[in-house]
């Protein structure tokens, strides 16, 4: 499943969040404890102790919520120039081929704008922009079609093994039962 921005909740929902933080806080300046507090605004101990810590280090500022963990998505304008620098080609961009993979559109984006992409997540990024994976249709100069379709009918029959008939008593794994 995916999420869209800011983890899958809408602003009511994170704003219920920030008030439960908030709740959380009045009880630590009232000297609750973390299990009493938990228990009260429904959530776990874990929270509550890493609520505390951060309102101990940095006040109320250090338990507000600091927005979504993921990474932003680049604006329209950087997509674009994405586009025109992948038009370019990969020799453009110091590769001795004309092939882009995932690793070098990564690589790229990297120089461009300064962001650390995973390879996964470069192609989910090309993905959601139309973008789309290819696959060479080269085919060997030597290739004779008809040569191959001979092999296939002729040659190919003898070689592969043949299989073996299924018979009751007979499994894939044992003998058959002596008789």
């Amino acid at each position: 499943m995916r999420y869209p921005q800011g983890g899958g909740l809408t602003d009511a929902e994170r704003a219920a969040r920030e008030r439960v933080r908030r709740q959380a806080v009045t009880r630590f300046e009232a000297g609750e404890k973390n299990r009493e507090i938990a228990a009260a605004l429904r959530v776990s101990e874990r929270s509550v102790e890493r609520w505390r810590r951060q309102w101990r280090e940095n006040g109320h500022a250090g338990v507000a919520s600091k927005g979504s963990p993921g990474r932003p998505r680049p604006s329209e304008a950087q997509m674009a120039r994405l586009e025109r620098e992948l038009e370019r080609g990969p020799l453009a961009h110091g590769w001795t081929d004309q092939r882009w993979t995932l690793a070098r559109v990564k690589t790229v984006i990297g120089r461009l704008f300064h962001v650390s992409y995973t390879v996964e997540g470069t192609w989910r990024l090309l993905r959601r922009y139309g973008w789309s994976w290819q696959q060479p249709a080269r085919r060997a100069i030597e290739r004779d079609d008809d040569a191959v379709e001979l092999w296939k009918r002729e040659v190919w029959p003898r070689v592969r093994a043949p299989r073996r008939r299924m018979e009751p008593g007979w499994s894939s794994r044992t003998r058959p039962a002596s008789r």
